[in-house]
């Protein structure tokens, strides 16, 4: 393990694999999940195995709460249709590492305690020959968690 918070390149893999538990949560909007557009990276997709959970899902779309996070139970609710549980090992990634912290941090808030954050995130991994997936599967954006 790289450390307390922080997943490698290889840890992720592993995860995402299936060759050890937990769920690897992909924080970018869905349309850089599915692989339909890329502006920074040289490939568009995802890991192979993970979940698309756009960080902007753990916001209040509107109202006097507009842009603060949902209340911790949906949030939990939210996180419970993507696999995660209380105990659940995760590791989240985005583009750069940036938005990953936000879903980190809506999991402890929704009180699902703390997963690990995959620094490289997408850059690192589109920079090399491991494989990408497209399209919404596996573990694609559910209805359910993708709402306003």
């Amino acid at each position: 393990m790289a450390g307390r918070g922080v997943a490698t390149i290889d840890e992720v893999a592993t995860v995402a694999t299936g060759g050890a538990p937990g769920v690897v949560l992909d924080a970018r909007g869905g349309d850089r999940y599915r692989g339909e557009v890329e502006p920074v990276d040289p490939r568009a997709g995802h890991l192979p195995g993970a979940v698309s959970a756009p960080f902007v899902h753990n916001l209040e779309p509107e109202g006097v709460r507009k842009g603060m996070f949902r209340p911790a139970g949906e949030l939990a609710e939210n996180y419970a249709v993507l696999g995660v549980g209380d105990a659940t090992e995760v590791v989240a990634y985005c583009g750069s590492g940036v938005s990953a912290c936000h879903d980190l941090l809506a999991m402890e808030h929704a009180g699902l305690g703390r997963g690990r954050l995959f620094v490289g995130s997408w850059s690192q991994w589109s920079h090399t020959d491991r494989p990408a997936a497209m399209g919404s599967e596996p573990g694609g954006v559910t209805d359910s968690y993708n709402r306003p």
